[in-house]
């Protein structure tokens, strides 16, 4: 017996408003980038700091190159130009991050400790949402789809 839904009601929602669900998936996926690539420019040096803390090479080349990751993944998954590649592209660089920077189990018990294991979280959870970009694609309202025709 197939499955049904024990609400059509939140299935026919979802369903007949999709394409803009997915928009404001991509805007909120976005978010947490355009908010760290505004904070890093606006504090370049507290960002190097951390980066150096780290003790990771060339800080300002990684602040850098973070911060233009960061506006590209943004623009991209905003407007949807190139979509599916922005969602590979947010996947990887998210992985690289909570790799290099939220390592929560090297910091002692205690708050960063905690913090650490909630940026951790967060950034998993971003996994996930461009996985789901990476799947469903830009949708209807997004440049990916005008310039398909």
């Amino acid at each position: 017996m197939p499955f049904r839904s024990p609400t059509p009601r939140i299935d026919e929602f979802a369903t007949s408003n999709a394409d803009l669900l997915i928009l404001i998936g991509r805007i909120l996926l976005a978010w947490v980038f355009v908010g760290s690539a505004y904070g890093a420019l606006t504090n370049f040096s507290g960002s190097v700091g951390y980066f150096r803390s780290l003790n990771l090479p060339v800080p300002q080349v990684f602040t850098t190159i973070t911060v233009v990751v960061e506006i590209v993944l943004s623009a991209g998954l905003v407007l949807g130009i190139g979509t599916r590649y922005c969602a590979i592209l947010a996947f990887l660089f998210v992985v690289s991050a909570t790799a290099i920077a939220h390592r929560y189990w090297e910091y002692p018990a205690g708050p960063q400790q905690i913090g650490q294991y909630n940026n951790f979280l967060k950034n998993i959870s971003i996994l996930g949402g461009a996985l789901l970009i990476l799947v469903t694609g830009g949708g209807r309202f997004s440049l990916d789809r005008r310039l398909a025709g």
